[in-house]
């Protein structure tokens, strides 16, 4: 298993906002968070969750490059579509770039998945990244 950063060298977020707990796995443009759902998270918090993955995947590869992670923005949402109202226990997030452009702006394909390896939610996010 590889070793990965502590998150808070991988985004900005800080205190009640850091809602990721660890990078679970990563390969160019595609990454894999853990997150713990505080008990009745709302599902749509699943949208900052698939954001916060894109922005550690985008933190991931700055490092590789010997960059420093930039502050980034959720612009947009295509299909978001969560299973049940509320998150439970621990999740799992994978975001997968599917477009990107030279001005910061980037297109991911994100998942939440449960603690039995159950989809909760899908969706595809745009970001921006500053």
């Amino acid at each position: 298993m590889a070793a990965f950063p502590a998150i808070e060298e991988l985004l900005p977020h800080r205190g009640a906002m850091l809602l990721t707990d660890a990078v679970v796995s990563y390969d160019a443009g595609s990454i894999v968070t853990r997150a713990t759902a505080s008990p009745g998270m709302p599902a749509w918090m699943g949208l900052e969750l698939m954001a916060q993955a894109a922005a550690a995947c985008a933190g991931m590869e700055a490092r590789r490059t010997g960059g420093a992670p930039r502050r980034g923005m959720l612009v947009g949402c295509r299909s978001y579509r969560a299973a049940s109202p509320s998150f439970p226990g621990v999740l799992e997030i994978r975001a997968a770039r599917t477009a990107s452009d030279a001005g910061g702006f980037s297109v991911f394909d994100c998942s939440v998945t449960g603690p039995c390896g159950e989809a909760l939610a899908t969706g595809t996010i745009q970001v921006l990244l500053q």
